[in-house]
């Protein structure tokens, strides 16, 4: 049996050239973001879910930095290239990129998603991009959450060990 490729991570530089050629290809892209730090179950539930509203799946991992001012010191737990590896190594995961500002905006800019995902917590009215996926035709759509995962709650209960 053939193992399946890992997706690529892509640079700024290439993101742009990557989505259009998608789209060339009559190809849907959708899109989410986040930290993804420590990888748990509720993350592949959400992951899964995305990629089934649409072709190909596009993940913007915020980089340690972006990180950091989001959750705090001592965040992320795992750098940004172990945090794209694993991302990468996913099945429902087509491609991955790192975007360094604090929120994905400019990213979805060069991208032009068909669909942009968030989950469920959010509110449609805090969802970054919205408006302007919307203005080009895109949808956002908002996915469940697993309950009890959270990357939060793993970590205390890591610092709560003997």
């Amino acid at each position: 049996m053939k193992e399946r490729e890992t997706a690529p991570v892509l640079g700024r530089e290439e993101l742009a050239g990557w989505a259009a050629a998608r789209r060339r290809e009559g190809r849907s892209i959708v899109f989410t973001n986040g930290c993804f730090d420590v990888l748990h179950p509720g993350h592949l539930d959400s992951l899964t879910a995305a990629a089934a509203l649409g072709d190909l799946l596009l993940v913007a991992l915020n980089s340690d930095e972006s990180a950091r001012q989001l959750k705090g010191p001592g965040r992320p737990i795992l750098p940004q290239e172990a945090r794209a590896a694993l991302l990468c190594a996913l099945r429902p995961v087509a491609a991955v990129t790192i975007f360094p500002e604090p929120t994905p905006l400019e990213t979805i800019l060069c991208v032009k998603p068909s669909v942009l995902v968030k989950g469920s917590e959010y509110a449609q009215a805090d969802i970054v991009g919205a408006d302007e996926v919307g203005a080009w035709g895109g949808r956002v759509e908002r996915v469940p959450m697993r309950p009890g995962w959270s990357t939060s709650r793993i970590i205390a209960k890591i610092k709560s060990l003997p």
